[in-house]
């Protein structure tokens, strides 16, 4: 399959210019033919006979750029389905700028939250989305009912509270690696809160077991220092009900909080806190995209097999699987 991209850049309702843009990487399965390349001007057809598409929006951890994600983002699309990562510079705490997956406060604080999306860019995706679906290469390929959020971090914490179906009913389902619920003393919470999250939906959670930005970061939550996982098991435990099996939580062996990135970029972000990882991040990053693609053929595309293949792996010995539960 050749995977290929084009890009975008959309406004967001309501935020003050320069900081109201943010750009879009749309890859996508792509059909190569006969004519003449050139004639393409690099817009390359999509594959229309792999059509309809389920689509991924990937939100970056803070100060990650998306290209760092784009790995994993090439291993979905060669699994059929369309990815968008975005890139959105903005003023995310009060004189600070930099990379965004783009919180919304208001609707974050102990009165508010669960009102709300907490997602600003999402809407300006989905909008754009439902243009690419009625013009350009992508027209009436794209599955808009079949919407899957993921994210690393912060972004990761935006995807699995925006998979609801009162704010957004195109959502299917949810991934996050290295994100976690745990509420911020600073908003106004009681230390130790876990913010319920929407459970209609199935949801993977992965973490690592050499997460030391989580680690490093507890007490902003009112947490005492525990083992670099304790925050996302703490989510999966307290803030999903679960009850229908289509909720998973995966702690890989040796992974860090940024063995989802590649390159790894320790010139930006929280990168300093982090801890060394201790397994190959090749075999790391296999093994974490194999899971998130089974999770999602398995829920989102209904594949029968795949939900049997995601369940071998993580009920069979894997010395790269640490920790995992489903409920």
């Amino acid at each position: 399959m050749t995977v290929r991209a084009f890009f975008q850049s959309v406004k967001v309702e309501n935020i003050t210019a320069p900081y109201d843009t943010i750009f879009l990487k749309v890859l996508y399965p792509a059909r190569i033919g006969s004519e003449n390349i050139q004639a393409y001007q690099g817009i390359i057809p999509a594959d229309s006979a792999k059509a309809p598409f389920p689509v991924v929006i990937f939100f970056s951890g803070f100060n990650c750029e998306p290209a760092l994600y784009q790995w994993l983002a090439v291993e979905l699309v060669e699994r059929g389905l369309v990815v968008v990562t975005f890139a959105w510079v903005a003023e995310y705490l009060p004189g600070i700028v930099g990379i965004t997956p783009g919180v919304n406060v208001a609707m974050s604080a102990p009165d508010t939250y669960g009102t709300g999306a907490t997602a600003l860019a999402l809407p300006a995706i989905l909008a754009e989305l439902d243009r690419l679906q009625k013009q350009g290469i992508l027209a009436g390929m794209l599955d808009l009912q079949k919407i899957v959020l993921g994210g690393h971090s912060g972004g990761g914490r935006l995807a699995l509270e925006n998979a609801d179906p009162r704010f957004y009913p195109q959502v299917a389902a949810a991934f996050s690696y290295g994100g976690h619920s745990a509420a911020a003393t600073i908003l106004g919470f009681a230390p130790g809160t876990f913010l319920p999250l929407p459970s209609e939906l199935p949801m993977l959670l992965i973490g690592g077991t050499r997460d030391g930005v989580i680690a490093a970061s507890r007490g902003m939550y009112g947490l005492s220092k525990a083992d670099p996982g304790k925050s996302i098991e703490e989510t999966f435990d307290k803030a999903i009900v679960g009850g229908r099996e289509d909720c998973y939580l995966v702690l890989l062996e040796g992974a860090n909080h940024f063995s989802i990135t590649y390159p790894p970029d320790t010139t930006a972000g929280s990168s300093l806190l982090d801890l060394p990882a201790t397994q190959p991040e090749d075999r790391i990053r296999s093994l974490l995209s194999e899971i998130v693609g089974l999770f999602i053929e398995a829920y989102v595309r209904h594949k029968p097999e795949a939900l049997q293949a995601l369940q071998n792996m993580l009920i069979n010995t894997n010395a790269l699987i640490a920790y995992c539960q489903q409920k």
